[in-house]
């Protein structure tokens, strides 16, 4: 999948959270390196910022992602079981 499709059963938000999980498998967003902000997913996708939101947070609560307050939201090392967040 590289492109949303707005009239799939698949919600837009967790069609956006596959394909930044796609680049995470893939190597192009490292473990502990920033996903794109809220701000460049909606730029990216064409979205309303609270899809945007909803997919950083689908992200996060299936151990994806983990975020710094004030600093971003970050690839989790999913090898060791860690959140990432002990760097």
């Amino acid at each position: 999948m590289s492109e949303i499709d707005h009239e799939s059963p698949t919600p837009v938000y967790q069609q956006i959270a596959a394909l930044i999980i796609d680049e995470i498998k893939s190597g192009a967003i490292p473990v502990n390196r920033k996903i794109p902000s809220e701000s460049a997913l909606t730029q990216r996708f064409g979205v309303a910022r609270e899809t945007a939101r909803n997919a950083v947070k689908f992200l996060r609560e299936a151990g994806w992602v983990f975020t710094v307050p004030q600093r971003g939201t970050y690839v989790a090392d999913r090898s060791t079981g860690g959140s990432g967040k002990e760097r």
